[in-house]
């Protein structure tokens, strides 16, 4: 009342005073239409941002499972498991390749493909990408030759075997088991062990071989991955496959693993100096070069292998391996067997420190036969680990 008699109202929601009672509810009529208007728009802006937000996640859902798939179809690729075929079918096409390249006469691939149906009937390698009498060359050239080295220690014969049409660009682990067996060979220590295997398998009788070892009940974590099954397939191997097929053959076997780098700049010196006490252990002495009796060492990291033929101690103490690599060709390999070498083809072989920086290797060592008992033992604890840690 404002005391002559006039009455005024006041508005509950903002306080504007009015002097009739319509205009005050017309006016109170708006601030609620208004709140119902702001309160509607706001539930409805929140459930398209949260229906936008739904609609996101499931196209990023979509997007990583895209992803994911192709991955592993890559990954399958990479590693020989996508059903594309095995060590046939890639060398029949890469002929093929061949002829229609002009680089290949038709006559040629009849009697190739002759020749590789012959020795995929009977298991074996066609020898085509052998070269021997490499470490034997390597004696005469140290021993005549080489001044900067004070000790080279050299594994028993070893012919090296190099990548073909059938299994270029997955070969390597296979090549390498092939090197190996070709010293053990022509060790009269394990011709018990190699009663069955006297000449060199193909890369598709060593993948039979290992799906052997498999079904004896060695690393079945390993052969999960594969399926249990190699033969037919590009499938990568490493040292735990090579670990159980020698293991079968009853051959004493050890892996061991340099899962970090022990050096500056992500090196490896510990690999080096346990490759020294392999070779020089029972063969130390003063002689310049020593034909040990040790076999070739098979050495992994990520990706590639290689077969490890000997050490050198140069007169500054520093160490450098000797590798066999299977990605290495016949004809260049074969430049190591001329005897008025200067030198300079042992670039294919010497690795320094600094040339092995991968973050991890694992080198598989053989040193002698196993009992059936020791056998069934290793094949026992290939289930649970087989594999040594180096700190």
């Amino acid at each position: 009342d404002t005391g002559n008699g006039e009455q005024l109202y006041e508005c509950p929601m903002c306080s504007l005073t009015c002097t009739n009672i319509q205009i005050l509810e017309e006016h109170v009529d708006l601030h609620l239409q208004e709140q119902n208007f702001s309160e509607g728009g706001n539930i409805r802006d929140l459930e398209l941002a949260q229906r936008l937000q739904t609609e996101e996640d499931k196209w990023q859902r979509s997007e990583e499972e895209k992803r994911e798939r192709e991955e592993f179809k890559k990954l399958q690729r990479q590693y020989g498991l996508d059903n594309s075929g095995g060590y046939k079918q890639q060398f029949l096409k890469n002929m093929e390749r061949e002829v229609d390249r002009g680089r290949m006469q038709p006559f040629d691939y009849h009697k190739r493909k002759a020749d590789m149906m012959e020795c995929l009937a009977f298991g074996i390698d066609d020898g085509k990408t052998k070269t021997s009498g490499v470490i034997e060359a390597l004696c005469k050239y140290y021993q005549d030759e080489n001044k900067d080295v004070r000790h080279v220690w050299l594994s028993t014969g070893v012919d090296h075997f190099h990548s073909s049409l059938g299994d270029r660009g997955w070969g390597c682990g296979y090549r390498n088991f092939q090197m190996l067996l070709s010293s053990l060979l022509q060790n009269s220590l394990y011709n018990d062990c190699l009663r069955d295997t006297t000449r060199i398998p193909s890369i598709p009788k060593i993948q039979s071989m290992i799906e052997d070892a498999w079904r004896e009940g060695f690393d079945p974590h390993g052969a999960s991955h594969f399926n249990n099954r190699l033969h037919g397939s590009k499938a990568w191997i490493g040292a735990c496959e090579i670990y159980s097929l020698l293991t079968s053959l009853r051959i004493k076997c050890q892996i061991i693993d340099f899962h970090k780098p022990t050096g500056p700049v992500d090196t490896h010196p510990r690999l080096f100096e346990w490759v020294l006490r392999y070779y020089s252990t029972d063969n130390e002495g003063g002689a310049k070069v020593v034909r040990t009796s040790k076999p070739p060492i098979y050495l992994q990291h990520q990706g590639h292998s290689r077969t490890v033929v000997g050490i050198e101690e140069k007169k500054n103490k520093t160490l450098c391996l000797l590798l066999f690599d299977p990605g290495c060709p016949a004809q260049e390999m074969q430049k190591l067997l001329k005897q008025n070498s200067d030198g300079t083809s042992l670039k294919l072989l010497r690795k320094f420190v600094g040339s092995l920086k991968e973050k991890q290797y694992q080198i598989v060592a053989v040193d002698g036969v196993l009992s059936l008992e020791e056998k069934a033992a290793r094949c026992h604890a290939s289930q649970v680990l087989t594999s040594e840690k180096i700190p």
